[in-house]
């Protein structure tokens, strides 16, 4: 038996569409040819429209197939297909202008056939780009996909094929119907365009690449649009495709789009942190939690993480199935919303034989999964989350999300619902136990996202380089502090150093903590002195901070080329210095307000910056209060002299071995036993080169 080759489907639509192109190319040249002869009638315009949609349709079946392939690809590689193409159309553009550039005042630069042709190359390319730039602009409107988006977009989709045969029933251009029909393509895109979810999620660097490609795109839109207006102003015999609807359209819709979001990218850039993203979502869960009040019954318990977990993935119905606490019993539904008892045995008999839900709930599998996604066949529901709802290591029931779309969870609306459901699916065990119980569980689950949170804060890696070692160390007095250190990297010889002490203990420090590095890292990159940096610090601080609230921080420069550091400090505890050349230790004491507690523009006059050199073998020891405050049994101070001595003691080891000694010595002082009664942290540096 002979076995055909398969061909893919996208050779074929761009065969199709080359051979439109060639036969409207060939038979408008036949119809000029009549035209410049006197030969009328040879080929009716009919055809010529005809071809026209035909290749309009078989490159946007093209694009929209090639997209669907690559649609989990990350949103820059959709903007930069489309930069690329733009750049493409106008490149070939350039070409045929240096072409007839070449040509000068020959008889050939004056053919109406060669215009004609060239003005065919430009028109197709010119198509490819407004084609695949609009479903390149169709996926980044349908990332977070709801019903009411979906179906603007196809009634959009039925309006662009409407407008494509426009011009079989008007030939005239811009009378009241064509005109009409623009306008509402405008006002349609205009809709369309202020669907710009999908901006969030870009870090800072993908944010300005986003913007320079968008304002390629707009550049080459705005290019090729008058280049072919001009193609119509400069040629008497001349087949005009460009003043088609549909054409129009598009040219309208791609270029609102690229403007608004490059508009909305630009004013989105100070919120680029992925840091301030997680911190968000961390300070939702923490609201949800605290919603949660003690004397609420099972039921409002249940309807608040119904609620909130519809409203995270916009979904369109739901139900909670809990699973029997007693074998001889059965699982029952505990709450349903927008979803009839019918249409909900219909999906759950459809999930039982639809993968990967079928083993699942069959019980054929002892592996319980987070979370399942998928389609299924339904008439009305198209795309079901089950997430499994467990407590202390025991699943409780599982919940379902259904959406009417396909495809409508991305993969951050999954992340987000599931750590969701798992910081608030404790609740409900808890509510079976007691109002007290679920009191304690979620203080504990407070602490917990706040232990995650500040472990995130903390650096994993100090930047340094061959020039100087650095070690660090920070312990919370409670299960969270408000201890801060962290370093950032401008280039092989120039670093940055901060380390800072929040007003207070728990929670509220470690989250004021968190603002402190969302700023630090803000800043950082601006490379400003010192005394600049912890001014604009204020200045941002001042608007976060609660008014009882301050926040003590030194900041360093050091730049290892000339062995200079730069610092400045706010209100923090003087640094430690020795110095190898006079061996001597002595404390960096300048003056400095702490953060937030002068809340205007005056803060600056409180601040000095310091300055010095350092030399091979010298060491630097930062800290927090906690270090000299802490007390022993009989309520003796830790203190500076004992600092000191330490440092002039262990002046000769290196950074970790002086940092593990003083930790020791502040440990054997207060008794290893001893709760501390506030953070520790020290950060040392020293200098070899």
């Amino acid at each position: 038996m002979v076995k055909l080759p398969q061909i893919q489907r996208g050779k074929i639509y761009v065969l199709l569409a080359v051979l439109s192109w060639l036969a409207l190319l060939l038979v408008n040249l036949i119809r000029v040819f009549g035209e410049i002869n006197q030969m009328e009638g040879l080929i009716g315009k009919e055809i010529t429209w005809i071809l026209e949609i035909l290749f309009f349709i078989w490159l946007y079946i093209f694009f929209n197939d090639a997209i669907k392939k690559n649609q989990h690809r990350s949103f820059i590689h959709f903007i930069w297909r489309a930069a690329s193409t733009g750049l493409m159309a106008t490149g070939t553009s350039f070409l045929i202008i240096f072409f007839y550039y070449l040509l000068g005042d020959s008889r050939l630069s004056e053919d109406p056939l060669l215009k004609n042709f060239f003005y065919h190359v430009n028109f197709a390319v010119v198509s490819i780009f407004l084609i695949s730039t609009t479903l390149s602009w169709k996926h980044l409107i349908l990332y977070q996909k709801s019903k009411a988006i979906v179906q603007q977009w196809q009634a959009y989709e039925v309006i662009l094929l409407i407008s494509m045969f426009f011009v079989l029933i008007s030939q005239a251009s811009f009378n009241y119907g064509f005109m009409f029909g623009l306008i509402f393509l405008i006002i349609y895109g205009a809709i369309l365009s202020i669907n710009l979810k999908w901006i969030p999620y870009l870090t800072f660097a993908e944010k300005w690449k986003s913007i320079l490609f968008l304002v390629v795109i707009i550049a080459c839109t705005v290019y090729l649009f008058f280049r072919l207006v001009s193609y119509t102003q400069q040629n008497i015999h001349f087949i005009n495709l460009s003043e088609n609807l549909f054409l129009l359209g598009l040219f309208v819709f791609v270029l609102l789009y690229a403007v608004f979001s490059s508009l909305v990218t630009l004013f989105n850039l100070p919120t680029s942190s992925v840091f301030e993203q997680k911190l968000t979502e961390a300070i939702s869960f923490q609201k949800l939690s605290q919603s949660i009040k003690p004397g609420e019954n099972e039921e409002q318990v249940l309807d608040i993480l119904m609620d909130s977990c519809m409203s995270a993935a916009y979904v369109d119905a739901a139900w909670l199935e809990l699973y029997a606490s007693e074998p001889e019993q059965t699982s029952q539904i505990k709450l349903q919303k927008f979803i009839s008892n019918r249409e909900r045995q219909e999906v759950m008999g459809l999930l039982k034989k639809t993968a990967p839900f079928s083993t699942y709930l069959n019980g054929q599998s002892n592996d319980r999964k987070e979370y399942l996604y998928g389609q299924i066949p339904h008439e009305v529901y198209k795309s079901v989350l089950v997430l499994s709802v467990s407590a202390n290591k025991k699943v409780l029931g599982d919940l379902f999300l259904l959406k009417e779309v396909k495809d409508g969870f991305n993969k951050e609306m999954i992340n987000i619902i599931s750590t969701f459901a798992g910081q608030t699916s404790i609740s409900i065990e808890n509510h079976r136990l007691l109002n007290e119980a679920i009191k304690n569980e979620r203080y504990r689950e407070e602490l917990e996202i706040a232990q995650r949170v500040q472990r995130s804060l903390l650096p994993s890696e100090l930047h340094h380089n061959e020039c100087f070692e650095i070690d660090g160390f920070s312990a919370a007095a409670d299960e969270v502090g408000g201890d801060y250190y962290e370093t950032f990297r401008f280039d092989k010889e120039n670093f940055a150093l901060i380390i800072g002490d929040v007003s207070g203990k728990g929670t509220s420090a470690a989250f004021n903590m968190s603002q402190m590095k969302g700023v630090f890292h803000s800043l950082v990159q601006l490379n400003l002195p010192p005394k600049d940096f912890l001014s604009k610090a204020n200045n941002a601080l001042s608007r976060c901070l609660e008014k009882n609230n301050f926040i003590t921080t030194t900041y360093y420069t050091i730049n290892t080329l000339t062995k200079e550091i730069h610092f400045a400090r706010a209100g923090h505890c003087p640094t430690l210095y020795y110095s190898s050349g006079k061996d001597t230790s002595r404390f960096l004491n300048i003056k400095g307000m702490g953060l937030g507690i002068v809340r205007n523009d005056g803060y600056e006059n409180y601040l000095e910056e310091g300055f010095l050199k350092y030399q091979a073998g010298d060491v630097m020891v930062m800290y927090t209060d906690g270090i000299v405050e802490a007390k022993n049994k009989d309520n003796q101070e830790f203190g500076y002299d004992k600092l000191r001595l330490l440092l002039d003691r262990f002046k000769t080891f290196s950074a970790m071995e002086i940092k593990s000694k003083i930790v020791e010595e502040v440990y054997d002082f207060v008794g290893r036993e001893t709760l501390p009664d506030d953070d520790y942290s020290i950060l040392v540096i020293k200098f070899k080169a």
